[in-house]
């Protein structure tokens, strides 16, 4: 018997003799476990952000007694009460392996804290690392002026280019630098690794409750919204309720997902105008939408991802949903029903919103559109481009095609 990359090599005797049984390390401790009749421990380092309560809950659904690991600085009414709580930083790497000294897991699931010091002070103390990162990695999603054309390839895909140093882009370096720790030690054998680049997450503890700012309007009583190129902009989106099924169905295929790097999102793609009248109508209102050149649309930078330009972004899931199997769990026009419904329930503390600014560029939306209108214009018919015979062998036909 040995250890090799992640497996646990058996070499059997006769009549087998010269063979050997490559059985992977994370199979291996779950049959051990079970075996010995104790359940299997998970641990997850963060659990109070949007995918948290989901991911912990789903464990325990799997059969795993699951502990986290996450500062105690606040708690979610629902998570399970009866999971246990180590209270450290995982920020640092003193702190961790304070929290984490002798302990081992069946599986560790790193949603929070610096995931790079994370991964190294896991190294021992479990077969199988699955951590989630982000999207901000990719050369040209905070910066779309990087790329060459501007924004980014739609859609992109895992082996898009990412940030290449420190000095082009110092937290999209990190990210990827995050990645690259991580998958260093899946290919050094210390544990089965799998990472997942989350997108804009919303739903019940979004963190940045960005569709507050649009449900706010509505209670409010606002009838335009300055929207930056009409809300043409595609963004992925991802509920968190869907975001934490991706993240377990790695835990349910370890050998299909090892030292993979997959995209997640909801399935289907929405414009930041699609978004604004889907909670909109989810409470029963419908806005104006009003069109401002993006340099101008001061009011609606927190639409866009870092107050970004209104480049898409638009991440390819291909790879999950071959691999894992992936499907949203919620239906997006559900999901973004429920944030609202849960957002009317615990109104978040988001900054005021600045009227005075949005009804100055209201005013100068409004007198452009009217002396726009005013402008005499008539368009041109429009015909498709083949031709279309009245009668045989007739050459060009009434149109001249």
């Amino acid at each position: 018997m040995s250890i090799r990359r992640n497996h646990l090599v058996l070499h059997l005797p006769p009549p087998c003799s010269g063979r050997a049984l490559r059985l992977p390390l994370s199979l291996f401790m779950i049959i051990i476990h079970k075996k010995k009749g104790g359940n299997m421990k998970a641990l997850v380092v963060g659990g109070t952000g949007p995918t948290g309560p989901y991911i912990i809950k789903g464990l325990m659904a799997r059969g795993y007694e699951v502990a986290m690991f996450h500062r105690g600085s606040h708690e979610l009414p629902e998570n399970p009460p009866e999971i246990e709580h180590i209270h450290s930083d995982p920020h640092f790497r003193e702190t961790l392996d304070e929290g984490l000294k002798g302990r081992d897991f069946d599986l560790v699931v790193a949603t929070y804290g610096r995931i790079r010091l994370v991964a190294e002070a896991l190294i021992g103390k479990t077969p199988r690392l699955i951590a989630v990162g982000g999207a901000v990695g990719y050369r040209g999603m905070v910066q779309p002026y990087a790329n060459r054309p501007p924004g980014m390839p739609i859609p992109t895909r895992e082996d898009a280019q990412r940030i290449a140093s420190r000095e082009e882009f110092e937290f999209g370096w990190l990210i990827r630098h995050t990645e690259d720790v991580v998958m260093a030690q899946h290919a050094a054998g210390h544990y089965n690794a799998t990472m997942f680049r989350y997108p804009m997450v919303y739903g019940p503890n979004s963190l940045r409750s960005l569709e507050w700012h649009i449900m706010k309007r509505v209670r409010d009583k606002r009838r335009q919204i300055i929207l930056p190129e009409g809300g043409l902009t595609v963004l992925s989106r991802g509920y968190a309720e869907n975001m934490a099924h991706a993240v377990l169905l790695a835990t349910d295929k370890p050998e299909a997902s090892a030292g993979k790097i997959y995209n997640c999102a909801d399935e289907q793609g929405m414009t930041v105008a699609h978004w604004v009248q889907m909670i909109a109508r989810a409470m029963d209102w419908e806005f104006e939408i009003c069109s401002l050149p993006g340099q101008f649309a001061y009011s609606a930078g927190d639409f866009l991802l870092y107050h970004n330009s209104v480049h898409h972004q638009i991440m390819d899931t291909a790879a999950i949903r071959q691999d894992l199997g992936y499907r949203d769990v919620v239906p997006m026009q559900e999901a973004i029903a429920l944030t609202v419904q849960w957002m009317q329930q615990h109104r978040p503390d988001a900054a005021p919103l600045d009227y005075t600014l949005e009804d100055r560029l209201l005013a100068v939306y409004n007198e452009t559109k009217e002396r726009l209108q005013n402008i005499p214009f008539t368009p041109a018919p429009v015909h498709h481009s083949y031709a279309h015979p009245k009668k045989p062998g007739e050459g060009r036909d009434h149109r001249n095609r």
